[in-house]
């Protein structure tokens, strides 16, 4: 149980400065994180973290895919999470 804590926090950690690496270098005209590469880190646990970046960095907001579907890959971390807790504990 104690790697899965350990995982979910590295991932969301992971998603929220990946979103604000990619703001950051969309300010500059750098080098951009292709954005199946942010939805897949928030499938695969940090939806939260993603989540919380793009409040804080105001990036992607005006996407309609990023504003509905991170927020929908949440909800699912939150049922594949406890699934995860309940069962395999």
């Amino acid at each position: 149980m104690v790697i899965l804590i350990v995982y979910l926090f590295v991932v969301n950690v992971i998603g929220f400065f990946m979103m604000g690496y990619d703001k950051s270098q969309a300010k500059r005209r750098g080098q951009r994180i292709p954005e199946k590469r942010l939805f897949t880190f928030a499938a695969v646990g940090g939806a939260l973290g993603t989540w919380a970046a793009m409040r804080v960095h105001r990036h992607k907001t005006k996407h309609m895919k990023f504003v509905i579907g991170i927020p929908l890959l949440f909800v699912l971390n939150v049922f594949c999470s406890y699934y995860l807790f309940k069962f395999v504990s």
